[in-house]
């Protein structure tokens, strides 16, 4: 199984959009092969940071969502709302952060 934690610093006048906006890439994801779990949660600490906890069954599963059309639309969408993003991706004991 594969765990994602991805961490965004959203602009503060681009939060609403943003949240907003990834409902639809929510809805979507959900569908994808593989996947387990995904959620976006806005921090209790800071209302600008978004976290999206994620859980695949495979590496490829996680690998083929990277290149769907909705992830690329949902970057392309995102991209001007946000600061940062940090990509956690945590499987065999190890953990990659992009």
């Amino acid at each position: 199984m594969i765990y994602v934690i991805a961490t965004t610093q959203m602009k503060s006048e681009g939060r609403d959009a943003f949240i907003a906006g990834h409902k639809e890439c929510i809805a979507e994801t959900r569908k994808e092969k593989g996947c387990l779990s995904y959620e976006g949660h806005i921090s209790i600490h800071d209302p600008n940071v978004y976290v999206v906890v994620e859980r695949w069954e495979t590496r490829d599963d996680l690998n083929a969502h990277a290149r769907a059309a909705h992830m690329k639309k949902w970057r392309d969408y995102s991209t001007p709302l946000k600061t940062s993003t940090v990509i956690e991706i945590i499987s065999d004991g190890k953990v990659e952060k992009f």
